[in-house]
């Protein structure tokens, strides 16, 4: 079984900084693409930010030089750091993997997400 764990959410005033981080735990034999996404009340989920194996990253226009995103690959972990935090950043913030695992004696190829973590950007 394969667990994503997210820290780091929590209330922050405009223009401050959060720092976000996700753990893939369990039978994992390689991790490919890992992101950030996030879903304000009423929205639709929308990607924050991508990161490749090979630290390849994509960001949504509306974080662009704001958010960073990095991974550990030794450790199966991902972070993003967030900059200039603005009210309309506030969301719950998920963490995604595609990962290769094997619990068994198959290999099983999937999209796992974490619980998600909630950043609030308020005065």
């Amino acid at each position: 079984q394969v667990q994503l764990v997210e820290s780091g959410g929590g209330f922050v005033q405009p223009g401050g900084s959060l720092r976000l981080s996700c753990a893939a735990s369990g039978s994992i034999v390689s991790i490919n693409d890992m992101g950030w996404y996030r879903q304000a009340p009423g929205m639709q989920r929308e990607l924050v930010a991508a990161i490749t194996k090979v630290g390849t990253t994509n960001y949504a226009d509306s974080v662009k030089g704001r958010f960073t995103t990095s991974r550990d690959n030794a450790k199966n972990t991902v972070d993003l750091q967030m900059n200039s935090l603005k009210p309309e950043d506030t969301a719950v913030y998920y963490c995604s993997a595609q990962i290769l695992s094997r619990p068994g004696s198959s290999y099983h190829l999937s999209t796992y997400w974490g619980q998600g973590t909630q950043v609030t950007v308020s005065p």
